[in-house]
């Protein structure tokens, strides 16, 4: 992953036990006055040097997507000494990967011909660096890849609903290996959607102290970026080359709300979870951990919490990566389902930092908070929920 708590693991599993979030002051984005936050956690990174050929299509969303593949590759043990190996391009290896849409500084060199009658902006690259489907093209071709492309295009919920298509992929034969995840760049565009539904935090005196999720005094979420990329492979197919195993994918659900486009829905958030937990065979007494969508907005975490109560019907122990990392938008499914899979490994679980006074509204989960949670669990779930009304749930078992 290459995020804003780190890239590698040990990297994150210390930021994480810092209990400090990412999140900055942006004074750049003083110039837009009419915005009210100021709030996002950028990545600092210095991407390696890729061959320009290969890259030239690539805006920094794929690029961020390009760098948590590479070392998802190298773990696999699909790359050695810089050479990727055949079973990339063997036709049997195929990709999953999501974003909300594309680059942005594309997206106004292509549009700039409509607001200023100017076609110079536009170059050979400019709608491959800005169309939706950037990532999952740009990696397909950087690799080789002669399998099947599946783009998932869902907003806060496309990393998760990435994976959860390449496992089912995989489980109906279709392909052996996948490269699933998501990514998005920040933009204070990003910011601004959120700003005008008073969805976004103002804390910008503050910002350790925000997002805030389950939290009485919570006002918002706060925009972040990164990119997650897994590798998903048959197990037998894993076992025999000798990969490197960290988890198995037990169950996905997914579903959509049918009634408004940016209200959560509590009935079809409580199903998707359901329908996971049918997929994978399991009761709810079985989950050990839910990582939560967890985003700091006042309606989405009510919902989410009732409708996580409504299926476990227990305080099952709980907590949000998006209190450190900001909300990663695309990225934040692939980024979450991995740093679970982690923390299951470790038997630690991160807490809810800014959580200091529960809002009475919320379901009385257990909301793990101070130091963090030592726990042993065989299996973990991590959900998402995304404007579009898509609902995503994800099931993690430990190997």
């Amino acid at each position: 992953m290459v995020s804003a708590l780190g890239n590698e693991w040990p990297a994150i599993l210390s930021a994480l036990r810092r209990g400090r979030n990412c999140v900055r002051r942006m004074d750049e984005w003083d110039i837009y006055p009419g915005m009210n936050t100021r709030l996002a956690a950028p990545v600092d990174y210095q991407f390696p040097p890729y061959p320009r050929k290969k890259t030239r299509g690539m805006g920094r969303i794929s690029l961020l997507a390009l760098s948590s593949a590479e070392g998802a590759v190298k773990m696999a043990g699909l790359a050695e000494d810089g050479r990727a190996s055949p079973l990339l391009t063997s036709g049997r290896t195929g990709i999953a990967y999501g974003s909300c849409m594309g680059s942005v500084d594309a997206l106004m060199d292509y549009y700039a011909m409509l607001v200023l009658n100017d076609v110079r902006k536009i170059s050979a690259t400019t709608y491959v660096r800005s169309m939706p489907q950037t990532c999952a093209a740009n990696l397909e071709v950087f690799y080789g890849l002669t399998g099947r492309l599946i783009t998932a295009n869902v907003a806060c919920a496309s990393g998760s609903m990435a994976v959860g298509l390449a496992y089912e992929t995989i489980k109906s034969g279709k392909q052996d290996i996948m490269l699933a995840g998501g990514a998005d760049e920040l933009s204070p565009v990003d910011a601004a959607v959120f700003d005008v539904l008073f969805a976004a935090s103002t804390k910008n005196d503050a910002p350790g102290l925000t997002p805030a999720a389950y939290d009485k005094n919570r006002d918002g979420l706060v925009v972040g970026e990164g990119a997650g990329t897994l590798i998903l492979e048959e197990y037998e197919h894993a076992l025999r080359r000798g990969a490197p195993v960290y988890a198995e994918i037990a169950g996905f659900g997914t579903n959509t709300d049918g009634v408004h486009i940016t209200q959560p829905n509590r009935a079809t958030m409580s199903r998707a979870i359901a329908l996971a937990l049918e997929d994978a065979g399991l009761s709810p007494d079985a989950i050990g951990y839910v990582n939560t969508h967890g985003t700091g907005t006042g309606a989405g975490d009510a919902a989410e919490s009732w409708a996580t109560y409504d299926i476990f019907q227990r305080p099952v122990p709980v907590s949000t990566i998006k209190n450190y990392t900001g909300h990663t938008l695309g990225a934040c499914g692939a980024l979450e389902a991995w740093i679970s899979i982690n923390l299951m490994r470790e038997g630690w679980f991160a807490p809810n930092i800014n959580l200091r006074e529960l809002d009475g509204g919320c379901a009385p989960l257990d909301y793990i908070t101070g130091a963090g949670r030592e726990l042993e669990t065989a299996y973990v779930m991590s959900n998402n929920f995304a404007f579009g009304g898509v609902n995503t749930s994800l099931i993690l078992k430990r190997l």
